[in-house]
């Protein structure tokens, strides 16, 4: 027989049991929830915190499986995916670089030996170095040459009833002119700095008691320098009156420069011979 006491702890141990029950059963069910509203994407509610927070759980005792791991952020996907070039690949790459930057100063050097081997020798090829060629080759290499320099050939121009002692006008019509520079009717402008043979052959066809038969060929260094004489020619008629004729021809070797120009002076216009092949002036560059 139990005694009232016994029956007594008896009641109170089956309600502490079953309280302990229900509230299993309730904190069982609130973490379902919370759970639930805490995974779901579609629940935007604020989680609501249970009152009994306070209470410690042993997680070891219960039987709910653990939260899923959340899923880690990706990058966003590439429209074009493209492979990154293996190390081989760059190898090669440097490799072909390499060789076009030789291959570009090989064929530089040999540019600039070729130009300079090639000016070198044209300086170098003179008048004893052609000795050995054939004279037909000889030949046609002096035609080249003599074709290329410049050179004038000038026909007076008539200035009848002039007295008075100045420079011989050309006639640019019956001149041949080659590279040579013509100015103000009278000058002949030297295009670059070399030797020069200048000739002048001028004809008189009549004389005078009081002033020499002269002519000179005058220069100039610019078209604003003043002149000089650097060649002259004399000839001689013993009468004023009978026909006769003299002709003063000159000709020499003058190292001139480039912008030089060069005149035929007489002392008289009216005494010259205007007749075509009697009176000429001339240069050619050596």
């Amino acid at each position: 027989m139990y005694s009232p006491s016994d029956i007594a702890k008896t009641s109170a141990c089956q309600s502490t049991e079953t309280f302990q029950e229900v509230v299993r059963h309730k904190l069982r069910c609130l973490r379902e929830e919370q759970f639930k509203s805490a995974w779901d994407v579609t629940d935007v509610r604020p989680l609501q915190l249970s009152p009994l927070r306070s209470i410690m759980i042993n997680t070891y005792q219960t039987s709910l499986a653990p939260p899923p791991v959340p899923p880690r952020s990706r990058s966003q996907p590439v429209l074009i995916p493209a492979s990154l070039p293996s190390q081989g690949h760059n190898k090669v790459l440097v490799r072909f670089l390499v060789g076009v930057v030789a291959l570009h100063l090989l064929l530089s050097l040999a540019g600039f030996f070729y130009l300079y081997y090639h000016e070198h020798m044209e300086k170098h090829f003179s008048a004893e170095d052609r000795d050995g060629l054939p004279s037909s080759q000889k030949q046609e290499m002096d035609k080249q040459d003599t074709f290329y320099k410049a050179l004038a050939r000038m026909a007076v121009k008539r200035a009848e009833g002039k007295k008075t002692p100045g420079c011989l006008q050309w006639d640019t019509m019956h001149s041949v002119l080659r590279g040579i520079n013509y100015y103000e009717q009278i000058w002949l402008t030297i295009p670059e700095t070399g030797f020069y043979y200048v000739y002048s052959r001028v004809t008189f066809s009549k004389g005078d008691s009081t002033i020499p038969l002269a002519s000179k060929v005058k220069l100039r260094k610019n078209e604003a320098d003043e002149s000089e004489d650097v060649m002259k020619a004399y000839c001689y008629l013993e009468s004023t009156k009978n026909p006769h004729m003299c002709t003063a021809a000159q000709g020499d070797l003058i190292l001139l420069e480039k912008g030089n120009q060069l005149s035929l002076w007489v002392q008289d216009l009216s005494l010259v011979d205007y007749e075509e092949g009697a009176t000429s002036f001339g240069i050619y560059k050596l």
